[in-house]
Order: C-alpha cells, then sequence, then structure tokens
C-alpha cells in the first residue's frame, strides 16, 4: 500500500473514531443513568404523583422546634382525591391544614397543590425527634383517599439560604413568656378587691350599731316612768 493510499485509511478511521465518540456522547446524555432522579425528586402511585418533597427544620444546628414537609401534589385522575395524612420517619404525623383554613386537603382532579410557602397548605410535624437530622433522608409517606400510601425518601434541610422563606414558625411562646396573656392577673386583681369591699360592710355595719337605740337603755327609762 502507497503512502498516499495509508494516510486516506488513517484519516477515514479517524473520522470514524471521531462520529462514534460523538454518538457516544449522544447517547449519554440520554442514558438510563442520567434518567434515574433521585430518591425524594417524585414518586407515582396511580394517578397520583409527589413532586420535590424535602422536610425543612429550624435555622441552625442548636434550634428546636416544629419541621414542616413541604412538596408538590398532582392528581392526574378523574376524580378529586383528599390527603388524608402525612408521616415522616423521625418526625411523626404531620398536622395538615389547607390553604383555605379547616377541612382537609383536596387534590382536584387534573390539578396540583402546592404545600409549603407563604400562602399555600401547610404539613407540620410539631414534636419531630432526635433521629430528624439535617442532611439525612428521612421516608416520607402520603396517604391519599383513593390512591393510598405514596411513599419515597426526603432530604431533611435547615431553613436557611433557598429554604429560608419554606420553614417552619417559630415555636409558640411560654406561659409567662413577654407576649403571654395577662387575663390571668386582671382576674386575680378584681378578686383581692373583694375583701376592701367586705371591710367597708363592715364598717358600715359598727356605725349602724353605735346609733341603734340601747334595749337596757330603754329598759330603765320605762321603769323611771313607772315610778
Amino acid at each position: 500500500m502507497s503512502s498516499s493510499l495509508r494516510r486516506g485509511a488513517f484519516a477515514a478511521t479517524a473520522i470514524a473514531f471521531s462520529i462514534a465518540s460523538l454518538a457516544a456522547c449522544g447517547a449519554g446524555h440520554d442514558a438510563e443513568t442520567l434518567q434515574i432522579k433521585p430518591d425524594n425528586a417524585a414518586a407515582s402511585v396511580g394517578p397520583i404523583k409527589v413532586q420535590n418533597a424535602v422536610v425543612v427544620t429550624q435555622p441552625g444546628t442548636q434550634t428546636k422546634g416544629p419541621a414542616v414537609v413541604i412538596a408538590t401534589l398532582f392528581n392526574n385522575g378523574k376524580t378529586d382525591q383528599t390527603l388524608d395524612s402525612i408521616s415522616v420517619e423521625g418526625g411523626g404525623t404531620a398536622r395538615i391544614t389547607p390553604a383555605g383554613g379547616g377541612g382537609k386537603l383536596t387534590v382536584p382532579a387534573g390539578g396540583s397543590v402546592v404545600i409549603g410557602g407563604k400562602g399555600n397548605a401547610v404539613a407540620e410535624l410539631p414534636n419531630p425527634s432526635s433521629e430528624l437530622k439535617d442532611g439525612n433522608a428521612q421516608k416520607v409517606t402520603f396517604a391519599f383517599s383513593e390512591t393510598g400510601d405514596v411513599s419515597l425518601r426526603a432530604f431533611v434541610v435547615p431553613a436557611e439560604g433557598y429554604y429560608s422563606s419554606w420553614g417552619p414558625s417559630s415555636a409558640p411562646a411560654a406561659p409567662g413568656a413577654p407576649g403571654a396573656s395577662q387575663a390571668p392577673d386582671s382576674e386575680a386583681g378584681e378578686e383581692s378587691k373583694a375583701p376592701e369591699k367586705k371591710d367597708d360592710e363592715k364598717k358600715d355595719g359598727a356605725e349602724s350599731s353605735e346609733n341603734a337605740p340601747d334595749p337596757s337603755g330603754s329598759a330603765s327609762q320605762s321603769a323611771s316612768a313607772g315610778h
């Protein structure tokens, strides 16, 4: 083979290798390994899909208090479903409050509901245990009226940075702390005035007894008049 033919064959091989490499890279973007989502990204059962579930704790490593679950719920079915409960491993059962107030949280057919954030539904964990630590991935189970349980693992993060506006509210003030109701003191004040009123009644009674006629004196006067 002449040198010119060898050069041509080498060039063709190089071009073919380059094309194969590019094709492999292109396939890599759609490869199965790149399609695997984190456990907390999404979970689907039937028509229900739970997406972006995260457990948000109090800011700071030493801060104790309630935590919240945030997520987006999708209902691709033809009937409404209610979210009956949310349970978190190490966090207990969440107290769910719809955006509009009381009642159960309904995920409308063909619609979605956001849990967490201003103006949205709230799922609060009032008394999380020490197992609920920042950085962990805890099992979270959403129980729906028809679909049943939808479980996934959600990361636990503090209410800092991006999640600062998604975190739980501060714990309520303890009795006697600034801002606590002063009603008991007012009632006590009213009760303390009662004895003073009784003293006044005693004084009035004493004065009336001094001004009252003396029975013995009246009797002696009557006897003198008889003589």
